[in-house]
């Protein structure tokens, strides 16, 4: 069932991480580049991009709360394609 594809590995056992881009408004400095360590940075002016490799959705959810809390402006988040978690629904952009 789709249910069970959309929960955490305590449904399936899987790994149900993926690989995440998530886009940034403007250049993020060294400064704010160390609350983002477990990603890769790339600064794509007019925008920030941060490539995240096997994340879960928690992993996905603190990156999120991060930066939201460091006030910068969120982009878009996509779910690329072959990464771990390539079933179920991925995130879009915000609307």
């Amino acid at each position: 069932m789709g249910m069970e594809e959309e929960r955490g590995p305590e449904r399936g056992g899987a790994r149900t991480g993926g690989d995440f881009e998530i886009r940034i408004k403007g250049r993020v400095g060294q400064a704010f580049r160390t609350a983002f360590a477990e990603l890769t940075v790339t600064v794509n002016p007019p925008e920030t991009v941060l490539h995240g490799a096997g994340l879960d959705q928690a992993a996905l959810y603190g990156i999120l709360d991060r930066i939201q809390a460091l006030g910068l402006e969120l982009v878009e988040v996509r779910r690329l394609p072959g990464g771990a978690g390539g079933t179920g629904p991925g995130l879009g952009s915000p609307a």
